[in-house]
């Protein structure tokens, strides 16, 4: 047994975030290699990010740094990730290339909401029929195991609900990036921790994107994410949260006691935030899938 060998062990510990790390640098590099380029074709063809009233910023800046990120991203993966063809890796990645294409096309041309609402429900559920579904809240509210119907319910709502709550923090320099990369790196080690390694992979490697993305995004801003990004990252956290819950409901000796707890903690601010929005735009008489700057607490004031 492990016990044994305390030595081995620690070895072990060690091999655990060898792969963490390479896959978090290596994202690191090609996104910092791949962003400059980006803001230079951005300029060329005028693809900017043209301010209006949910824009912090006052002039116009490159935005779809989303593209820079899943490259880092992507390529990281195929580096070092081992894919097996499971349903639910085949439907993570399928869905991951979905939502890329509906960032590049919403920076491009404003998408109706609806319209990526459909799709992102239409991905919730495909990632759900996976497999990756919030199958217990281990007590949480005073509920256990729930019946199918729930665990679906429940899941959809929750990918296509953080989804855009990273969407919509997505106005402030640094703002999703940097919970994106915190909430990232927590979800990849307690991800290793309850032994889950190859999934936490991808949490490192999409934390190496953002880090990257992250140097050329701190006020003032060279380069948004845009929504390719901001979409990107709250899907992936999300799916990365029910898979923690479900991983540490299954293990014989869970490294989290309270998982649902923890992972709600993971995502208070951004849900925590589109529900203030929501509220303060549908009292207002709105409708709450409107593009304004309400979720932008200082600039309150003449809302």
């Amino acid at each position: 047994t492990m016990k044994s060998h305390p030595l081995l062990q620690i070895d072990l510990f060690l091999l655990d975030y060898k792969f963490a790390l390479l896959c978090l640098i290596s994202a690191f590099v090609v996104t910092l290699i791949s962003i400059p380029p980006i803001i230079s074709l951005i300029n060329r063809y005028r693809l900017f990010d043209v301010p209006n009233e949910r824009k912090v910023h006052a002039a116009p800046v490159p935005t779809m740094g989303g593209i820079a990120i899943l490259a880092g991203m992507a390529m990281s993966l195929l580096l070092w990730f081992p894919f097996t063809g499971q349903p639910a890796q085949v439907c993570f990645f399928f869905s991951i290339l979905v939502l890329f294409g509906l960032g590049i096309l919403d920076d491009l041309k404003d998408l109706s909401a609806r319209y990526k609402f459909v799709i992102q429900l239409s991905l919730a559920a495909l990632i759900a029929l996976s497999g990756i579904r919030i199958t217990s809240f281990e007590g949480l509210f005073g509920l256990y195991e729930l019946p199918v119907t729930a665990q679906y319910t429940l899941t959809i709502l929750a990918i296509t609900g953080i989804t855009n709550a990273f969407n919509l923090i997505d106005g402030i320099d640094g703002l999703a990036g940097g919970i994106g990369f915190m909430s990232l790196i927590t979800l990849g080690l307690f991800l290793t921790r309850s032994g889950d390694a190859n999934t936490a992979l991808i949490a490192f490697a999409l934390a190496g994107g953002i880090l990257a993305f992250l140097y050329f995004n701190f006020n003032p801003a060279k380069i948004f994410m845009g929504d390719t990004g901001s979409l990107l990252l709250g899907f992936v956290i999300a799916v990365l949260c029910i898979r923690l819950m479900q991983v540490s409901n299954t293990a014989a000796v869970p490294v989290l006691s309270h998982a649902p707890v923890f992972v709600l903690g993971i995502v208070l601010i951004p849900v925590f935030d589109t529900l203030r929005v929501f509220t303060v735009r549908i009292w207002r008489g709105r409708s709450p899938f409107e593009a304004n700057r309400t979720h932008i607490h200082h600039l309150l004031t003449n809302q």
